[in-house]
């Protein structure tokens, strides 16, 4: 079992930079795949990006390439999400996930944070 805890969401103008932290529990955390994605309401929640188990292998949505940066910490369990240039069109719930495989975690991962609000104010 894996819990996902996001944090760093907020109101920045368009322009501006974010960056969400997501801290997991459990010692298997540096097995996991992890992924963000967001949601805006009466749409379907979408992909942003990806990062396997090392950090070697990230995926990002053509939305957001160039724009977003995906990391992670081991030693801390916790994955991060730089956020910059950020755009009205950005805002959002965004949702941590986890999954124990890096093609799975992009589409259908086991385990979901909370989320946090992203707003960006034009």
């Amino acid at each position: 079992q894996v819990q996902l805890v996001e944090s760093g969401g907020g109101l920045v103008q368009a322009g501006g930079s974010l960056r969400l932290s997501c801290a997991a529990s459990g010692r298997t955390f540096s097995t996991y795949a992890m992924g963000w994605f967001r949601q805006t309401p009466g749409k379907e929640r979408e992909f942003v990006t990806a990062i396997n188990w090392n950090g070697n292998s990230v995926r990002y949505a053509d939305s957001v390439q160039g724009r977003f940066t995906i990391s992670r910490d081991n030693s801390k369990n916790t994955v991060y999400l730089q956020m910059n240039s950020l755009k009205p069109e950005d805002t959002a719930v965004y949702y941590c996930a986890a999954d124990p495989n890096r093609i799975t975690v992009v589409a259908f991962p086991r385990y979901w944070g909370q989320g946090t609000q992203v707003t960006v104010s034009s």
